[in-house]
């Protein structure tokens, strides 16, 4: 081994962060660069900017020091994502892999499933099709539709013959689906009947479209477009017919192509193409495989869009695994239900879904009685003890109490994530005690193929994002408008920004918003602020892009105000506003209907409607006293409090416009939506201001 690379071993060593003590194993493995073993604890490692000179500031993850991951390490063969489908085949093609719920006389039942290797012969033939159609190689395929299994069966064809496969909330409305369709140049288009009225709209708008297939059509139901249009419309089952009957062979990506371009939902403007290639989602799921493992006996459920990239990766996790996918019935209200009947073992939400889990508990909790409160107090504060302490917790309270609560969605899940958004530390323990299985945080970004960081499952410190992956490297670059700096102490802050092989090419056709986010180094800068703590856990603890300052000169991070206020009991969202006019912060405030409910009716105010109510001085008064309980328990600033409050019964919804596919509120639209909320507002708050000043 050279000298150079003892000296960087020794460097190394020399610079992990200091250890709290901890339970587990060293997380440093052997790497395959050199013929030493690199022994040490933490989550990560330090190095030189330049990797040879500059300031220690480069995080990695301690399970892969000197080398970023570009392929899995157990199946260096693997270079795309037509290549893990061919390993998942090859080894589990008799596995269960797609499921959905049968329906019997219009009674929903059990679910049935389909096999990798039946699974495999369909994308021959749904691919093979697309080549009798005339589709060349490189041409963009959008997937216009919900979760199921064609989804997958369509994504898994245009890998394997050269396609660009380019994903479409269902959600979105005419203009945006417009937008993309003509961005990407679509010439062929998987939908929906239900979204196949909304492409039909504008048909003549999209000259790039040549074939729509709709997915659960009937042919005789389609409508018969004029040859003068150039458009055939033709049913999914149709295409698979024909794709049967004349097999087309393969034609294999190189891990350099673009696999995909997913248009972000963004929080203002027009959607931006972000282009990934197989190269980059293999990079990033090999990095994910290091902390993460599933078996061929898992069972994971499908509910999250597909559209968003923590969705797909999770997916690609799945497959590489040989694990069962099973899909909700596409209506999340009845979500529940299929939780019960396919009762998974791994279970990946956001955290909107699972504030809602967690504040629907506790509701429960409090309005089952005295005795069962203390019971499940007693239960809570007894397995949390010994969680933390790195005790097995006695199994009679999950008899006694989580066991009801583990029943929920199945009673059998043995691992929980959570991803796009942050996730409350009190939301994370309270998950890790009534579940009693392992649940880490992961934090990413569609222009990162996903995971930039996770935290570890032997871990049980929360509020944390964990370590980079092993596909990247992070450092934190000094924000000094907002005083964040790498000599804070006790902890370095700034900007996070990521290097390595899981990072994006670009905006499709948008060189200048690539230029703003990518410097000539090859850092993405993401927008998020973030700080190191102990061992190498990434904290995120603020954001740059969505900032705004009051008229006094504090700057304002409203998505962390937002955050504290979703652990409200009355909200269940929560819009926060300000400008430099205003010294105050103003909340508009969607409430939990039965929550606002109960409270009126123990205060004794009598009220039929609760529109009417939303609008009552006392309901605003003690929804906004709670919120500042909330404030003060999470230790917010005076100024982040806010200081008015507009109670609706209209939650936030994509419908509406106020909210993006993936559940961030659109910012611009909001204050738009609510500009007389927040008008009257100020103004109340004016008025109390100056009958003060008159005493």
């Amino acid at each position: 081994m050279g000298t150079t690379a003892e000296q960087r071993l020794s460097l190394i060593q020399k610079h992990f962060l200091p250890v709290v003590q901890v339970d587990h194993e060293s997380l440093l493995q052997p790497n395959q660069t050199s013929s030493l073993f690199v022994q040490g604890q933490g989550y990560s490692v330090v190095l030189p900017e330049k990797l040879q000179d500059g300031k220690w500031n480069v995080y990695r993850s301690a399970r892969s020091p000197l080398k970023l991951l570009t392929r899995f390490p157990e199946h260096p063969d693997i270079g795309t994502l037509h290549d893990v489908f061919v390993h998942a085949v090859e080894t589990f093609r008799d596995y269960k892999y797609l499921g959905t719920r049968i329906r019997v006389d219009g009674t929903v039942g059990e679910y049935k499933w389909m096999t990798y290797g039946e699974a495999d012969a369909a994308r021959a033939a749904i691919g093979s099709g697309l080549r009798d159609y005339g589709l060349p190689k490189g041409a963009c395929v959008g997937l216009y539709f919900i979760n199921r299994p064609e989804w997958l069966i369509v994504d898994h064809s245009c890998s394997a013959y050269s396609y660009i496969s380019v994903p479409l909330y269902d959600t979105l409305g005419p203009d945006a689906v417009k937008y993309i369709v003509n961005h990407a140049d679509l010439q062929t288009v998987f939908c929906e009947p239900k979204t196949l009225n909304t492409l039909l709209s504008f048909l003549s708008d999209i000259p790039s479209l040549r074939v729509i297939v709709v997915v659960g059509g009937v042919d005789e139901n389609l409508p018969s477009l004029p040859s003068a249009v150039g458009v055939k419309v033709i049913s999914y089952s149709k295409l698979l017919s024909q794709g049967r009957s004349n097999l087309q062979p393969f034609f294999p990506p190189r891990p350099e192509d673009v696999a995909t371009i997913c248009y972000t939902s963004g929080t203002t403007g027009t959607p931006k193409g972000v282009v990934l290639t197989h190269g980059n989602f293999v990079a990033s799921v090999a990095g994910m495989t290091r902390s993460l493992k599933f078996f061929p006996t898992d069972i994971y459920i499908s509910y999250l869009p597909l559209a968003h990239i923590y969705e797909r990766t999770n997916q690609i996790l799945s497959m590489y695994y040989g694990a069962a996918v099973g899909f909700y019935q596409g209506d999340n209200m009845k979500l529940m239900d299929d939780l019960a009947t396919l009762r998974p073992t791994v279970f990946c939400s956001v955290p909107r879904l699972y504030n809602r889990i967690y504040s629907g508990i506790l509701n429960a909790v409090k309005s089952s009685g005295v005795l069962r409160e203390r019971l499940f107090n007693a239960a809570y504060n007894s397995k949390k003890q010994a969680i933390m302490s790195g005790r097995r917790p006695s199994s009679m309270w999950d008899k006694l109490v989580f066991n009801k609560i583990k029943a929920k969605i199945g009673g059998r899940v043995r691992f929980m994530s959570s991803g796009a958004s942050p996730l409350s530390p009190d939301v994370m323990d309270f998950l890790r005690i009534c579940f009693g299985c392992p649940v880490i945080e992961g934090y990413g970004m569609t222009e990162t193929s996903c995971a930039i960081s996770t935290s570890e499952e032997g871990d049980n410190l929360s509020g944390h994002v964990g370590s980079p992956s092993p596909a990247c490297e992070v450092k934190l670059v000094d924000v000094p408008e907002m005083n964040y700096t790498s000599e804070d102490q006790p902890y370095p802050r700034g900007e996070i920004c990521v290097r390595g092989p899981n990072i994006f090419q670009g905006y499709f056709k948008d060189e200048v918003q690539t230029r703003e986010v990518c410097d000539a180094d090859g850092w993405l800068h993401t927008g998020d602020i973030g700080l190191w703590l102990p061992e190498g856990r990434l904290k995120i603890i603020d954001r740059k892009k969505n900032i705004f300052k009051l008229a006094q000169g504090e700057y304002i991070a409203p998505e962390k105000i937002e955050n504290v206020y979703a652990k409200c009991k009355f909200v269940a969202q929560c819009f926060i506003y300000g400008d430099s006019l205003n010294s105050n912060l103003v909340a508009v405030v969607s409430v939990e209907p039965d929550v606002l409910k109960d409270w009126a009716m123990s205060t004794g105010i009598m009220c039929e409607d609760l529109g009417q109510l939303c609008k009552d001085l006392r309901a605003r008064a003690a929804v906004l006293a709670d919120m500042d309980a909330v404030a003060q328990e999470a230790q917010l600033r005076k100024f982040e409090y806010a200081k008015a409050v507009t109670l609706v019964l209209e939650p936030f919804t994509l419908e509406n416009g106020l909210l993006t596919p993936t559940f961030k509120i659109k910012r611009p639209q909001a204050k738009e939506y609510f500009s007389k909320a927040i008008s009257d507002m100020y103004a109340e708050l004016d008025a109390s201001d100056t009958i003060q000043e008159k005493f």
